[in-house]
């Protein structure tokens, strides 16, 4: 059984910075990806990688914020959020997929962790 585990969430002020994490086990993926949900909206992708980490893609509004990375070794997948705004705000959730280059598609991901709140105050 496939499990995605987040953590690294919490409250910080706006500018802050926070590190998700994203520890995976069961089988082998190809490429993880990380998307988030504000309450009331749909889910919005946020930054994928793929399995050997030299391929990254980021959503226009978190290019040059956000940082994705991955340690195979450690199974884990990271999402390094920087000048953080109010609007960033939602859970956010980490997600594995059997494609080799998954596009910014909900669909395109197989598994999925439980989510991790992030709350921005101003």
């Amino acid at each position: 059984q496939v499990q995605l585990v987040e953590s690294g969430g919490g409250l910080v002020q706006a500018g802050g910075s926070l590190r998700l994490s994203c520890a995976a086990s069961g089988r082998a993926f190809y490429a993880m990806g990380w998307f988030r949900q504000a309450p009331g909206a749909e889910r919005e992708f946020v930054a994928r990688i793929t399995w050997s980490g030299g391929s990254t893609y980021y959503a226009d509004s978190m290019k040059g914020r956000f940082t994705i990375s991955r340690d195979n070794a450690k199974n884990t997948v990271y999402l390094q959020m920087n000048s953080l705004k109010p609007e960033d705000t939602a859970v956010y959730y980490c997600a594995a997929s059997r494609r080799a280059f998954p596009d910014t598609s909900p669909q395109h991901y197989d598994y999925w962790g439980q989510g991790t709140q992030v709350t921005v105050s101003s």
